[in-house]
């Protein structure tokens, strides 16, 4: 089983790699395609802010059983 950061790494890494595609096609982008791009951005943002969360929840977790 894959844990959920891992899991969300994976996702945006998949998603980084197809903005690089978007933005390597030699013609100008379509209306639509600019705006997958921009979907794809606000996820990613998104996906990082969740792996930002988890992150400080285990960071935290072991200073409250210290305490």
């Amino acid at each position: 089983m894959t844990d959920p950061a891992s899991a969300i790494k994976c996702e945006v890494h998949q998603l980084a790699d197809r903005q690089i595609e978007t933005l390597r096609q030699p013609a100008c982008l379509t209306t639509s395609e600019l705006s997958d791009y921009r979907v794809r951005s606000e996820t990613i943002t998104r996906l990082y802010r969740e792996l930002d969360q988890i992150r400080r929840t285990n960071f935290e977790r072991p200073l409250r059983r210290a305490s």
